[in-house]
Formats: C-alpha cells, structure tokens, sequence
C-alpha cells in the first residue's frame, strides 16, 4: 500500500467514524484509559524505582564491592601464604575505575600504627587507612573542615599529608587547648616516626581513632612488616544489575594485570538479587495492570469497528463491485482503528502524565520522608504511543478482514 492510499484511507476512515460520533468518542475512551494508564503507571514506577535505588545507595552497602589480592592457596583443605600476590599501586585504581559500570573506586590499605602529637601530649594507636583520590565519596566520609586528597596529592611520592577522623580531632584540640577543628589544619603530627600534616578532619564524631593518608606514603605511616601488605580496591557500582558485568571487566583486566587467579571479587549478591527481583516483580506487575487497561481499550475498537461493518456492509459491497480489491477495505479499516487509537494515546499521554504527578504529589504529603517524583522520559512515552497502535492494529484486524471477506453480490443486498 503507497503512502498515498495509506493516507487516503486515514482521511476516509476518519470521516467514517465522525458520521457516529457517540460510538466513536465511547470507543475513544477505552484506548485513552488504557494509555493513561499505561503512562501513569510507568512515570510512577520509574519514580519509585529511582527512590528505591537512592534509598539503597544511601542506607545500604548493596552498591559497593571490593577486590582482594589472592594471599593465599587452598590445599586438602589447609590453607598456604603465598609468597607472591597483587600490590595495587595509584595507577592500577585509576585503570580500573574506567570500567564500565564503575562509578568510583579507591584503594584501601589499612593498619594499626601510632599517632603522636607535635608536642607529644597526645600518643595513641589509631587505624591508618592508606587510600586514593575519591576516597572519601567511596566511603561516605564527610569532611567538618579541610579538603580531602587529590591525584596531585596522591601522585606526589614525597608528600606527607592526613586527615583525622572527628574523634583524634577532638583528643588534639583538647590537649594543644586549641578552639576547633579548623586550627588542627597546617599543624603537624606524627605517624610512627614520619611528620605528616593535617589538611582535613572528618565530620565523623565516633570513638574511631582514624587517620588516612595518600597510598603512597602509607608504608612510612605503619610499623614496618616482612611482607607487602595487602592493598585492596573498594569500588562503586553505577546499578545494581551492572555487578555481574563489572566482575567479569575487573577478573579480565585483573588476569591480563597480574594473572589468572590473583584477585576476588566480593560484593553483596544476595542483597543485589533480592533487589533486582523486586524491581523486576514491580514491572511486572505494573506491566500486568497496564496490559488490562490496554485490552479494554483494544475490546472498545474492536466493537465500534464491527459495528461499522454492519452498518456499512452495503456500501462495502458497492465499492468491491466498482473494483475496490480487499486489500483496500481491509486498509480502510485498519486506518479506522489507527485513528482512534492514535487520538487515544495522544489524550491518553497528556492525562496520563497529569495523573503522575499527581499521584506522586499525594504521595509526598502522606509521607514527608518519602522524597518520590514522577519519572518521564521519552522512552515512557514511545512505548505507549507504540503500545496503543499496536493493540490498535491486532484489535483492528478482525473487523477489517471480515469487512474483506464480504461477497459484494450479498453485501450490496444487505439492508
């Protein structure tokens, strides 16, 4: 069929259905239900879906992973120190956090060594997290004054810089009698018997004794050990559904690194499970409630299309006896039904979209912590626009091809 019938028949069935237009607007109704619908429910489920992974990024470890050297061999069951093993330097953490799906990563080397004041008043053991840039966004630490490490700062081997958890602060400013933490900055400490400055306090307000420093100069910040110590990575994930392909891109980049089996991966996968297959039994079932909406809809075309063929069935003969092949019915009435589901999804979009935010309107003042919005992209949209001529086209094509079949010589003596 040519563009040009194609648009003909569109012309003509829209002046068919105009000739009833009570039935016309009644069948409407149904596809701008079913599409409404549709697009309510999708713009809300996108929204919880996007308040679902905020609330599990902020108050769940279920997005994070980590990658551990190999130290050790299994055998018969005993387990053997390996002699050697994968040190992450800055550059390797760098390389990784390319990877797809990786939002952020950071090196983590971390022992217990001791803290001493310039002065010497306060001496204690504290845990010495040797990390890289970006650290502090991998780990939600919170920063009360101070910035925190940059690559510059991570890059330069001969840089001697820290920051102190809130609780060490605390201890300092209270034995050099200082007013807060914003005088600790500049000052120097010792880790071990290295001077390191202070450039940044944490907000954390814990008992925690934590002091971190760039990767490079951790070795000078711990008591010294016969063996390298083990540098893990801990890392971010962009989506939960991205853990599978991100393990496999690290254990490929790991193998090519260092060799085949040197590191594992360990990240939350129970937790990811049940948290894929809960956002995937909401589609689901969000998908079941708007399949409903659609088939009504669908029902409402069908009925008003074989209403017309009644109706209509003399005058279809007529044009089958001056030469209309059945193609050309059949391509009438499908027209017929595009047109009414395509004004349909074009209402059914607008009240659609008006019926989401409202309902996520409603749902922020019945729950003032809940911080829930309507979530519309042009994907939403396409999909019900497409969902409605589809359902438009299936539903349609009963009616058009018993408008086809119709023998001329009959229809023409129907009354």
């Amino acid at each position: 069929m040519s563009s040009l019938n194609f648009f003909q028949n569109l012309r003509v069935g829209a002046d068919a259905l105009r000739a009833n237009p009570l039935r016309t607007v009644l069948s409407t109704l149904g596809m701008i239900i079913g599409v409404g619908s549709l697009v309510a429910v999708l713009s809300v489920g996108d929204g919880l879906e996007d308040t679902m992974r905020a609330q599990l990024d902020q108050t769940t470890s279920v997005m994070y992973f980590t990658v551990d050297p190999v130290t050790a061999e299994e055998v018969d069951g005993q387990s053997f120190p390996l002699d050697r093993y994968p040190v992450f330097v800055a550059a390797d953490v760098r390389e990784a956090a390319l990877m797809p799906g990786v939002e952020g990563l950071s090196a983590q080397l971390t022992a217990r060594g001791e803290v001493t004041d310039s002065a010497g008043r306060v001496r204690r053991m504290a845990m010495i997290v040797g990390v890289t840039e970006g650290w502090s966004a991998i780990g939600g630490v919170t920063l009360a004054a101070g910035r925190a490490f940059t690559a510059r700062d991570v890059n330069d081997t001969t840089g001697r810089l820290v920051v102190l958890s809130g609780g060490l602060a605390r201890r300092l400013i209270v034995a050099e009698s200082l007013s807060g933490v914003a005088e600790l900055l500049g000052r120097t400490l010792r880790l071990q018997s290295t001077v390191f400055t202070i450039i940044g306090v944490s907000a954390d307000t814990s008992a925690n004794d934590m002091a971190w420093v760039p990767l490079p100069a951790a070795t000078a910040a711990m008591p010294p050990t016969a063996r390298p110590r083990v540098v893990s990575l801990l890392g971010k994930l962009r989506t939960v559904e991205q853990a599978d392909s991100v393990r496999i891109a690290i254990t490929r980049w790991a193998t090519t690194r260092f060799g085949a089996g040197t590191v594992s991966f360990k990240s939350n996968e129970g937790r990811l499970q049940q948290a894929q297959q809960g956002i995937l039994l909401f589609k689901l079932f969000m998908g079941a409630i708007t399949g409903i909406s659609l088939l009504v809809g669908g029902i409402g075309i069908m009925n008003v299309l074989l209403a017309a063929v009644t109706e209509r069935t003399r005058e279809i003969g007529i044009r089958k006896a001056v030469g209309a092949r059945s193609r050309d019915v059949r391509s009438q009435f499908l027209a017929e039904s595009i047109v009414i589901s395509g004004f349909g999804s074009a209402v059914g979009v607008v009240l659609g979209l008006g019926a989401a935010f409202s309902i996520t309107a409603l749902m922020r003042a019945q729950l003032p912590g809940m911080q829930i919005a309507a979530s519309v992209s042009m994907s939403t949209v396409a999909v019900a626009v497409l969902s409605a001529v589809l359902v438009g086209l299936v539903f349609g094509m009963y009616p058009a091809v018993r408008a086809a079949r119709l023998n001329p010589i009959e229809a023409i003596r129907h009354e």
